[in-house]
């Protein structure tokens, strides 16, 4: 593992957003991969694999955009071949690679995130990785008028959707992105299920 201290907040991130490091290097279809670090999604994001490359330091020729580009394409590949459902995102830490590394788009989501003054950091890191983390609402402060995010969504979908609706799917925000669709899916079969009983 790196001592960078920006891999090491993207980690630790993740870490807390439900993602487990993988020991690196790692084999995939019988082909070792070295990436800078590794993790993989838990519970509804299991199929989530990030990739984290350093940039700046430059270990494993991350330094070098066709070198990194044609790492994760052999990942890709071999990915592939397995037959694997996993969804590949790279993470760039650190200075922008030269080349063409907008080619790795055709492959994985690419995320970068750039070193930045400390007073700004933790916003940069939320707002660049804002994909792979939980979907939240920020609360607002009790001196504000409007009330909380969830109280300012009730009251603009009153007359559209009941309160238990809207409850369901802000407990469900909680658990990501996946479960609020699963949350909206059976809200919507007991509606048709309901509806089929009437007629």
């Amino acid at each position: 593992m790196t001592s960078s201290p920006l891999i090491a907040a993207i980690r630790q991130r993740l870490n807390e957003a439900g993602y487990d490091d993988l020991p690196t290097p790692f084999r995939m279809a019988g082909v070792e991969f070295q990436f800078t670090g590794a993790l993989r999604g838990r519970h509804g994001r299991a199929l989530d694999l990030v990739l984290l490359i350093d940039t700046t330091a430059g270990s494993f020729g991350d330094s070098d955009g066709a070198r990194v580009r044609a790492r994760v394409q052999a990942l890709s590949r071999a990915l592939d071949v397995t037959a694997s459902r996993y969804v590949l995102t790279v993470v760039l830490a650190g200075a922008t690679l030269p080349g063409d590394i907008e080619e790795l788009t055709d492959t994985a989501r690419v995320l970068h995130v750039d070193t930045l003054p400390v007073d700004q950091a933790v916003n940069c890191l939320e707002d660049s990785l804002r994909v792979l983390l939980p979907l939240s609402i920020p609360q607002q402060g009790a001196d504000e008028q409007d009330g909380t995010a969830q109280e300012q969504l009730e009251k603009a979908l009153k007359n559209v959707v009941d309160g238990a609706t809207i409850k369901t799917i802000m407990d469900a925000a909680e658990r990501g992105e996946e479960a609020v669709t699963e949350a909206i899916a059976s809200l919507i079969d007991a509606a048709l299920v309901k509806k089929e009983e009437k007629a």
